[in-house]
């Protein structure tokens, strides 16, 4: 079992499922050529794929094509089943910085044949995660900036106020299809800038001045 790590403070909450937006930059689906829905697309990541600051990406063999995709998080702090808008702030636990980790050339091939993306999205550390920052700790989660820069050079800088979606319409969406309990985690999806990263990179990310990475990355052994 994973648990996640907390900023400042002594709390034990277990990581619940993982739920992945994608197409919430409309840059960023512009960049991948890709059209922006009319409701949120959701796909999963399984909570064997985390890892925290100071940890080291695994490029698996399977991949040529590794991407970084740098994300809001937010953590649920109770159940949630079909509320509306005006209710979502009181299930919301915090936020972190979160990547999606992404091989990219299998995602590619899972998208022409029609399949899920769960093969490109789901290896093992594909998904690491700062510590968590309680939700009164944030004052506008919709002004963060969003930065990563791979071996001290920016590839990704955007702002949380470029989400298609609202954080509130997310997860109204979200409850009205499965129950969400605390400790689940949304990652809210990724601005423009995705790249490749290689064996030897290192990976910096920031959330605001509130929540940060840094990662090593390795190819599989």
């Amino acid at each position: 079992m994973l648990y996640y790590h907390f900023k400042d403070i002594n709390r034990r909450l277990r990581i619940g499922k993982i739920i992945c937006l994608a197409r919430t930059y409309r840059k960023h689906a512009e960049e991948m050529n890709s059209k922006v829905t009319e409701k949120p697309l959701l796909f999963l990541k399984p909570a064997s794929s985390v890892i925290f600051d100071g940890q080291t990406i695994i490029i698996p063999r399977q991949s040529k094509i590794v991407h970084h995709e740098v994300e809001l998080g937010v953590v649920i702090g109770r159940r949630a089943k079909n509320i509306e808008k005006k209710d979502v702030m009181s299930h919301i636990l915090g936020y972190l910085l979160g990547l999606d980790i992404t091989a990219r050339d299998i995602q590619e091939e899972a998208k022409r044949n029609g399949w899920p993306w769960t093969i490109s999205k789901s290896f093992d550390t594909f998904c690491p995660i700062s510590k968590v920052v309680l939700k009164e700790e944030v004052d506008d989660p919709y002004n963060l900036d969003l930065i990563l820069k791979v071996n001290n050079e920016i590839r990704q800088s955007s702002n949380t106020r470029y989400l298609i979606y609202s954080i509130e319409e997310i997860i109204e969406f979200i409850s009205s299809i499965m129950t969400l309990k605390a400790g689940d985690l949304i990652l809210t999806g990724t601005p423009e800038g995705v790249s490749q990263i290689r064996d030897g990179d290192i990976v910096e990310a920031k959330l605001g001045d509130i929540c940060s990475l840094k990662l090593n990355v390795t190819l599989s052994g």
